[in-house]
C-alpha cells in the first residue's frame, strides 16, 4: 500500500510539474520539424535552428547503409530529430532487417526493448505484437491503417519502420497508449540503383525480388521505382503454405527544391494457411504436427493501396503538404482447431472449426501547413493540420464443432459442415480531426513541445439480424513535453501525453495517459544512439463485467490499468567491421480495477503476455578480410501469463539468431541466415491448445546489385 500510494504521488508531482510548465506557453505545440531544403544558405541555418531539418518532402539522407538512424521520418507527417523527439522511439533501418533477414512484422521488431512478439506461434492469420503490454497501433507513412491493420505486412515493401513508445493521439488520432508501429514505404530516388535476389530456406521457401529505379526524363525532375517479390513455401507444419505475391511502383516529380509530388500504388495478395490447429496440452508434440484439417485451412488476402503525397514549402517560411490513400481488401480465411483441456482422459481430443470472410474499403487524407520563424534566440515551428478517415467493413463469422481427433491415429475427417453464421456485419466509420502542434525552441537547447487534437468519429454497424445501431463520440488528447538538449551529444526530456482507444459502439472510449522521463545520447565521434526512458502508463475507463446485486452482470466503464518500467536501447556502430544493437526492458503491469466477462475480479493481477524483464543483443562484424560478415543474436523473453486469471505462465526463453554473408565481387553477395538457431521449443501461448516457438530454420540468398 505504501509503495502505491508513493507511485501516486510521484505521478501527481510529475504532472504538476508540466502543468506549470505549460502555463508559460500561451499557445500549444509539438517538436514537428518543417521538410525544409533551400538554396539560401540563411533559411538552411534557420531550419536547422528549428529542428534540425533537412530535405522538404524526402528525408535528409538515406539510412540504407546504416543500421543507426538519427532522424524520425514518421511517413508524410513531421520529420524530427531523434534527439530531440520527446519518446524514447526505434528505428529499425533497411540495413539491419537485412543484416537479420527479417522477412514478418514480428521478425523485424523482435530486437526493440519494450516489444514482446509471436506470441501465438503457429497461429499465422496476423502480425502478433504488443508494446509496453498493450496492443500496438500501425501506421503506414503516418497514416493509420484501421481496417487494413489484419494484414501481415511485407517487410521487403518499407524503407524503415519506426516504432515510438507511448501514446500518440495527439499526432495520429485514436491509439491505444502502448505506443504506434510506422510502416515507411519505399519511394524512387534520383538516382540509377538495383537490387535483385533469389533465396531458398527451410520448409521448401523458395523467394525471388526485385527492386529498381532511376530517373526518366534528362532535367532528372521524374523518378520511378518498382518493387516486386514472389515467394512459394510452406510453414513449419505439414499441411501448410505460405504463398504470397507483391508489386509496387511508384513515381516522384520534383520540378524543384521546393516542390515534391509522389504517386505509389501496390498489391499484396496471400495465399497461405492460418493455423496449425494447436497442439495438445499434456506434453511438447513435433511442431511438424498438424491437427487441422487439410481441406479447411486456407487464408486468402487480396489487398490494393492508392497513395498519393504532395509537399510544397514557401520562400516566407511556410510549408505545405497533403496526404491521401485508397485501400481495398479482401481477406478471408477458415481452420479447424484442437479444444483440450487438462481434464481431459484418453487421447481423443475435440475439435472447433472457425472462419470469417472480411472485405474492406478505406479511404483516409490529411492536410498539413506548417510555418517556421525566428525571434532574436527563439525558433518557432508551427503546425496545423486536418485529417479525415472514411472507412466500411463487411463480415461474416462462422464457428462450431467439428470433428474429433485420435492423438494415437490421427484421421482427416474433412471441411466441417459449416453452419449458418453467428456473426455478421456491416459497419461504417468516419473520422474528422483537427490538430495544432507548434514546437518552441530556445537558444536551440530549451524545446516546449505541446500539442492538442479534436477527433470526431461517427460509427454505425447493421448486425446479423439486420438491427443498426450508431453511436458517435468527440473525442480531445493533449501532449506536452520539455527537452533539454545538454550539448551537442546529450538531451534529456520530460513528457505528459494522453491517448483516445478507437471506440466501440454504445461504449465509452477508453483513454490512456503515460508520464516519461527519458535520457539519449548520440556521440559525436561514433554513428551511435543509447537512449533511457523511465515510464508510468496509465489506462482508463476500461470496460469491465460487473456482478449486481440480483446476480445479473452489467457492463461498466470504470475499469483501470497501469504499467510502469524502464526501457533501455543502444544502436551503434563501434567501428567500420563491427556493429551492435541491444535493449532491455524491465515492465510491470497490474489490473488496478478489471474483471472477466463473467464478472470474475481481477484487481492486482497482471497482463496476459506481458513479462516482466525482455532483453536482446545483435552484433554484426566484418572479418579482417572483408569480404565475409558474421552476425549473432541473442532474444530473452522472461515469464508470463497466458491468461487473465494469472494461473497459468511461460517459462522465460533465450533465443539465439545467426548470419554469414559473403561478398563474391563488389555487386554479388551471399547470404546465410539461421533463426532459433538451438531449435529451442517453448510454449508461448495456451488456452484451448499450446502454441510454440517457431522451430529452425534457415534461409540462403543470393543477391545482385547495381
Amino acid at each position: 500500500m505504501e509503495n502505491r500510494q508513493s507511485g501516486q504521488q510521484s505521478l501527481r508531482e510529475s504532472r504538476r510539474a508540466i502543468q506549470i510548465l505549460l502555463c508559460f506557453v500561451p499557445i500549444f505545440s509539438y517538436s514537428g520539424a518543417i521538410y525544409a531544403q533551400t538554396e539560401d544558405s540563411s533559411q538552411t541555418e534557420q531550419a536547422h535552428r528549428v529542428n534540425t531539418i533537412t530535405v522538404y518532402g524526402l528525408p535528409a539522407s538515406s539510412d540504407a547503409d546504416t543500421t543507426v538512424a538519427q532522424e524520425m521520418w514518421v511517413g508524410g507527417k513531421v520529420a524530427t530529430d531523434v534527439l530531440d523527439t520527446p519518446a524514447l522511439v526505434s528505428i529499425i533501418t533497411e540495413k539491419e532487417v537485412n543484416q537479420r533477414n527479417a522477412t514478418t512484422t514480428e521478425e523485424v521488431l523482435q530486437y526493440s526493448p519494450g516489444l514482446v512478439t509471436d506470441y501465438y506461434g503457429s497461429d499465422d492469420r496476423n502480425d502478433y505484437f504488443k508494446i509496453r503490454g498493450f496492443q500496438a497501433t500501425t501506421y503506414r507513412d503516418g497514416m493509420t491503417l484501421g481496417s487494413m491493420r489484419g494484414v501481415r505486412e511485407d517487410p521487403y515493401a518499407y524503407e524503415r519502420v519506426e516504432v515510438i513508445r507511448g501514446a500518440n493521439s495527439t499526432l495520429f488520432g485514436p491509439a491505444d497508449p502502448g505506443g504506434s508501429v510506422n510502416f515507411v514505404s519505399k519511394r524512387p530516388k534520383f538516382e540509377r540503383f538495383g537490387n535483385s535476389y533469389v533465396s531458398y530456406g527451410s520448409f521448401d521457401h523458395k523467394e525471388m525480388g526485385l527492386d529498381f529505379g532511376d530517373t526518366l526524363n534528362d532535367s532528372g525532375t521524374v523518378a520511378y521505382r518498382l518493387t516486386t517479390k514472389v515467394k512459394d513455401s510452406d510453414l513449419q507444419y505439414d499441411h501448410s503454405k505460405d504463398n504470397s505475391q507483391l508489386i509496387m511502383g511508384g513515381l516522384t516529380w520534383q520540378p524543384s527544391v521546393s516542390t515534391t509530388a509522389t504517386l505509389v500504388v501496390d498489391y499484396l495478395g496471400r495465399d497461405s494457411t492460418p493455423n496449425s490447429g494447436g497442439y495438445p496440452i499434456d506434453r511438447k508434440y513435433d511442431r511438424d504436427d498438424f491437427f487441422g484439417e487439410p481441406n479447411y485451412n486456407k487464408h486468402d488476402v487480396d489487398r490494393t493501396n492508392i497513395t498519393a503525397q504532395l509537399s510544397h514549402h514557401f520562400d516566407n517560411g511556410l510549408s505545405l503538404s497533403g496526404n491521401i490513400r485508397y485501400s481495398k481488401l479482401s481477406d478471408d480465411f477458415g481452420y479447424v482447431y484442437l479444444t483440450d483441456s487438462k481434464s481431459r482422459t484418453g487421447s481423443v481430443i475435440p475439435r472447433a472449426y472457425f472462419g470469417t470472410d472480411t472485405s474492406s474499403e478505406q479511404f483516409i487524407g490529411n492536410t498539413m501547413l506548417e510555418y517556421a520563424t525566428s525571434f532574436a534566440r527563439l525558433d518557432s515551428s508551427t503546425l496545423v493540420g486536418l485529417e479525415y478517415r472514411d472507412s466500411s467493413t463487411q463480415d461474416s463469422s462462422v464457428y462450431g464443432v467439428a470433428s474429433r481427433i485420435d492423438l494415437e491415429n490421427p484421421t482427416y475427417r474433412g471441411k466441417p459442415t459449416l453452419g449458418a453464421p453467428y456473426s455478421k456485419n456491416d459497419q461504417d466509420a468516419t473520422t474528422k480531426s483537427v490538430f495544432l502542434q507548434q514546437n518552441l525552441s530556445l537558444d536551440d537547447r530549451y524545446i516546449v513541445t505541446l500539442g492538442i487534437r479534436h477527433d470526431y468519429m461517427n460509427l454505425s454497424n447493421r448486425d446479423l439480424t439486420g438491427v443498426k445501431k450508431s453511436d458517435n463520440f468527440s473525442e480531445t488528447s493533449l501532449r506536452g513535453a520539455f527537452t533539454i538538449k545538454i550539448d551537442q551529444e546529450w538531451s534529456t526530456y520530460i513528457s505528459q501525453v494522453e491517448s483516445v482507444a478507437p471506440p466501440t459502439i454504445g461504449v465509452k472510449p477508453e483513454r490512456g495517459e503515460q508520464v516519461e522521463l527519458g535520457v539519449k545520447y548520440a556521440p559525436l565521434d561514433m554513428n551511435a544512439l543509447f537512449s533511457a526512458a523511465v515510464y508510468d502508463l496509465k489506462k482508463d475507463d476500461v470496460n469491465m463485467s460487473i456482478v449486481q446485486d440480483n446476480g445479473t452482470i452489467k457492463q461498466e466503464t470504470i475499469g483501470e490499468t497501469r504499467v510502469r518500467g524502464l526501457d533501455f536501447e543502444m544502436k551503434a556502430e563501434l567501428t567500420d567491421e563491427f556493429s551492435l544493437i541491444g535493449g532491455y526492458s524491465y515492465m510491470k503491469s497490474e489490473v488496478i480495477r478489471g474483471s472477466t466477462s463473467t464478472g470474475k475480479v481481477l484487481d492486482d493481477n497482471e497482463f496476459v503476455t506481458a513479462p516482466n524483464n525482455t532483453a536482446s543483443l545483435w552484433g554484426y562484424y566484418t572479418l579482417p578480410n572483408k569480404t565475409m560478415d558474421v552476425g549473432l543474436g541473442a532474444r530473452y523473453v522472461g515469464s508470463y501469463y497466458f491468461d487473465a486469471d494469472n494461473t497459468e505462465k511461460s517459462d522465460a526463453t533465450t533465443l539465439f539468431d545467426f548470419a554469414f554473408a559473403y561478398r563474391m565481387s563488389k555487386a554479388v553477395n551471399l547470404t546465410f541466415n539461421v533463426h532459433n538457431l538451438t531449435d529451442k521449443q517453448a510454449v508461448v501461448g495456451s488456452g484451448t491448445a499450446n502454441y510454440y516457438t517457431p522451430s529452425r530454420s534457415f534461409n540462403a540468398s543470393l543477391n545482385y546489385s547495381w
